[in-house]
């Protein structure tokens, strides 16, 4: 009996010190989860527009499913290819990719692609809360509609510095009618062929094509089907009175976009995973791969639906805009607005656009100061060239193309022979070059040459943008940076004073995001920090520009990287290494 209390009065003992100390150790509420998915890529005949072509679907649906997830989760794709005939790869926009840079899904940068009948497992940290995409990156396959949201909350018990009812995600899309074959052909033949204006905008999938423009009618009549249910207008319910997170998303394949909402105003919160300080527009403007978090209030008559509205700007497009339905409950969600759908900004309004550019800051409470000066500046100039008869766009006159080993395995084993060793240059002919001009370019090359960066250096990258082989025309170009987040420092209009417009660049509250619009005829200068060990590409998010050339590599710390799964290997230099 006394060794039974003994015994159990050290169990008390222990009980109550194990008490105190759990008392006084921080231990987290809920441990970071692992979200597994299970999706098959594949060709099917869809309709989001009404006019029946071949799409690429995960698990028989376009936009994909959405990644829920919390921060510090991981995730775990396990993706099969059943395209049979193509490759495929899949980047994660917008996620750092921190410890795993081969799951960045970067087809000849991080990984060779995934070949038809395989399964390819990416596993990667969602280590910030925000707003991020998946979408293709093997040739011109985003086009076909192989993309969707991804969605990271914070950590149970914190909260945002803004508040609302409901979460939504909305993407929005260009759409052609012709294959990305068809665009691709087009495009690197000698007798070259632009992909045109597309066909129809998308609204979180669906759009609506007018059938009877068709100049050549087909005698099926489901190719273009009106009526069809798969391009019924996108309809998001609403509840009167409260507040709704709208995280809106462009992954365009050509087309900058303004999007409204009829009757409401937006608040823009988010912008790239980042907090902004508040700012109220009617038209929120976004370009290829940007994503905003904007918060409305269903405050409206609530008798009645409103429009959401899409449209092209920064081109005279053809394209007419898209069309969706904010529905007002208990309304039917099909039932019509009863206004006209409200006109977007005119497309050639730039300084609308420049204005919200500007407009973006870091919210007060959340500002993450840039160094404050560079190791190195790389301006890069865009410019049309023509390379050997070929069309072809480049950076300081070096047009980007890929080798056949990624790079990140070609660094890491140092097989120098993948690829050319000669870096691009880091600017180009400042005094001389002008670039309002239509450029003469002659000397233009195309190389898969990389920027090499010292690791944990601070870089300064200024985009320049000229014009065009056309008179009198300079288009923006929305810049992807994978693997890190920058600082926006500023934007300008005409060319860039190496020596002035750096004194006026934004070191106090600049936001930090991972995709940014270069201007007509304007620069942005961006500031980032070489910490992420990999290699990692920056292009415009053009589909057509960046399979054009519009493109570089960044490497850095490539000696700290793990050691490089198999999975990841199979092409060039590392044929037959591949092993699913």
């Amino acid at each position: 009996m006394v060794e039974l209390l003994q015994r159990n009065g050290c169990i008390l003992k222990l009980f109550l010190a194990l008490f105190l100390f759990l008392s006084l150790v921080e231990v987290p509420a809920v441990e970071a989860r692992i979200r597994h998915y299970k999706w098959e890529v594949k060709y099917e005949y869809k309709s989001p527009d009404c006019f029946k072509k071949l799409v690429i679907t995960i698990n028989g649906r376009s936009p994909g499913p959405t990644i829920l997830a919390q921060q510090g989760d991981t995730i775990i794709v396990e993706l099969t290819n059943s395209l049979w005939t193509e490759n495929v790869a899949i980047h994660w926009h917008g996620i750092r990719q921190i410890g795993t840079p081969w799951s960045d899904g970067t087809e000849g940068v991080t990984q060779c692609p995934i070949v038809p009948g395989d399964t390819f497992k990416y596993q990667f940290v969602v280590d910030r809360p925000g707003t991020y995409l998946y979408h293709a990156h093997y040739g011109m396959q985003r086009e076909a509609g192989l993309y969707g949201s991804i969605r990271v909350a914070l950590p149970d018990g914190e909260s945002e510095p803004f508040s609302y009812d409901y979460d939504r995600s909305i993407i929005l899309n260009d759409w052609y009618h012709k294959s990305t074959y068809e665009h691709a052909v087009g495009l690197s033949s000698l007798k070259f062929a632009w992909v045109g204006e597309p066909q129809s905008l998308l609204i979180q999938g669906k759009g609506r094509f007018d059938c009877s423009t068709l100049t050549t009618p087909s005698l099926d009549p489901e190719v273009c089907n009106a009526t069809n249910p798969e391009c019924s207008p996108y309809s998001m319910t609403v509840v009167p009175g409260k507040t709704y997170r709208l995280r809106v998303a462009s992954l365009t394949s050509l087309s900058a976009l303004s999007f409204q909402i009829e009757g409401h105003n937006m608040t823009v919160v988010e912008a790239d995973g980042h907090y902004v300080e508040p700012f109220v527009v009617k038209n929120l403007f976004l370009y290829s791969g940007e994503t905003y978090s904007v918060l409305i209030k269903a405050d409206q008559d609530p008798s009645r639906n409103y429009w959401m509205t899409t449209n092209v700007v920064s081109r005279n497009a053809t394209t007419p805009p898209g069309l969706a339905i904010l529905n007002y409950y208990p309304n039917h969600p099909r039932r019509s607005p009863s206004a006209v759908p409200p006109a977007g900004p005119a497309w050639d309004n730039v300084r609308a656009r420049l204005d919200q550019s500007l407009a973006i800051k870091s919210h007060q409470g959340f500002i993450h100061t840039p160094p404050p000066t560079a190791d190195r500046v790389i301006v890069l100039l865009n410019t049309q060239n023509t390379v050997n008869g070929y069309v072809r766009w480049s950076v300081n006159n070096v047009s980007f193309t890929h080798p056949h080993t990624p790079y990140l395995i070609a660094l890491k084993q140092n097989l120098t022979d993948a690829f050319d060793q000669t870096s691009p240059p880091d600017g180009y002919d400042f005094v001389n070059y002008d670039i309002y001009k239509t450029p003469n370019n002659t000397n233009a090359t195309v190389s898969n040459g990389i920027y090499r960066l010292q690791f944990n250096t601070t870089v300064d990258l200024i985009l320049q943008n000229a014009n065009t082989r056309n008179p009198n025309n300079s288009e923006t170009h929305p810049w992807h940076l994978h693997g890190h987040d920058f600082w926006v420092l500023g934007y300008g209009e005409g060319k860039f004073d190496m020596f002035n417009d750096p004194k006026k660049y934004n070191l106090v509250n600049p936001i930090m995001k991972n995709t940014v619009p270069v201007h007509r005829y304007g620069w942005t200068a961006l500031r980032f920090r070489a910490d992420n060990p990999g290699a990692w590409a920056f292009h415009c998010h053009i589909e057509s520009h960046f399979y054009m050339g519009m493109g570089v590599v960044f490497e850095s710390g490539i000696d700290k990287v793990g050691k490089l799964p198999s999975s990841i290997m199979g092409c060039g230099a590392t044929r037959g290494v591949h092993r699913p």
